[in-house]
């Protein structure tokens, strides 16, 4: 079956984040973590810098509805530069008002509330924040 999930690239705190998205959504991660010392020597290219070794590669962590959150760190000392932007929100929809409040508000803690949880006019119960990564919910 076709899945879907979404990839979030951290400025050296991958672990703490899934850490805390585990915590909230009681979850267990799929697969092995890698991390960077986990990289076997490739010909022609410079091991691993000895504070990079311990970051994380590879993450999987299914959330809801089947949805899995997946992350690396990006460090720069590999090439990556991180660009935090508002290009990306990740939606969910529980089952129950309770469950969303729940959810809302575990992922609020060390965050900011864009919009309050409310009805909205469109008919749905809403609301935006950034966790304390700057990941949009």
């Amino acid at each position: 079956m076709p899945t879907v999930s979404t990839y979030l690239n951290f400025a050296r705190s991958t672990e703490e984040a899934f850490n805390f998205y585990r915590k909230v959504f009681g979850t267990e991660f799929q697969g092995q973590v890698m991390r960077f010392g986990d990289l076997p020597p490739s010909p022609g290219q410079p091991p691993v810098n000895e504070d990079d070794r311990n970051l994380i590669m590879h993450i999987a962590l299914p959330i809801l509805g089947g949805h899995m959150i997946m992350g690396t760190d990006a460090p720069e000392s590999m090439g990556f530069k991180l660009n935090q932007g508002n290009n990306v929100y990740i939606n969910l929809s529980p089952d129950t008002r309770g469950e969303t409040d729940r959810l809302f508000n575990a992922l609020a803690e060390g965050g900011r509330v864009e919009m309050a949880l409310a009805e909205q006019f469109w008919g749905d119960y809403y609301g935006s924040l950034t966790d304390r990564f700057g990941v949009q919910w």
